[in-house]
């Protein structure tokens, strides 16, 4: 499997150019610890019109923290393909956490989930810029095909999750303020 992954990568990397050797990094970078979807959450928050929406996308990315970066990632250890195959360049500083799944992915896929369950139009774009993300760490060579994957699973079920509980909430603080 580790492999055919290699190959996967090895091939991303013939679409190596200046252009997206400058795009892809500044991409993921907007995602390095959840930054561009945290932003989301709070101005969906303070925007009265649109507080369930933010609020939903706040629960999902805090049970993909707990999900992906403090059980998985640490549970699985995955080592990640750059250690694997060092003599490929990387355009970004070495991570230095496991690998799997991909925290970017994850935490991109939970807002996307968490709009659309909410339902917010928002999720659209959200999902483009998702899909972006996800393909930069691939691009960068600090995360395997199935990590991405895996990240786009753990984010699906942390979004839809706290979309979900974020309604039960508000749904709760609603019936205490009548």
């Amino acid at each position: 499997m580790q492999a055919f992954e290699l190959a996967i990568l090895n091939w991303i990397q013939t679409l190596r150019c200046g252009v997206l050797d400058v795009i892809l990094p500044a991409v993921s970078w907007t995602a390095d610890h959840g930054e561009i979807w945290i932003l989301l959450a709070i101005v969906l928050i303070v925007i009265p019109k649109t507080r369930r929406i933010g609020f939903a996308v706040a629960c999902g990315l805090v049970l993909d923290l707990l999900l992906c970066n403090i059980w998985l990632k640490p549970m699985i250890g995955r080592v990640r393909p750059f250690a694997i195959a060092p003599s490929t360049e990387l355009l970004i500083k070495p991570p230095h956490d496991a690998s799997f799944p991909s925290g970017h992915t994850a935490a991109s896929f939970a807002a996307v989930t968490a709009l659309a369950v909410a339902g917010s139009k928002l999720w659209r774009p959200a999902l483009i810029l998702a899909v972006f993300i996800s393909f930069s760490r691939l691009y960068l060579y600090v995360h395997w095909p199935s990590d991405v994957l895996g990240g786009i699973a753990v984010g699906i079920f942390a979004g839809w999750l706290g979309a979900k509980i974020a309604e039960r909430l508000m749904k709760h603080l609603d019936k205490k303020s009548l």
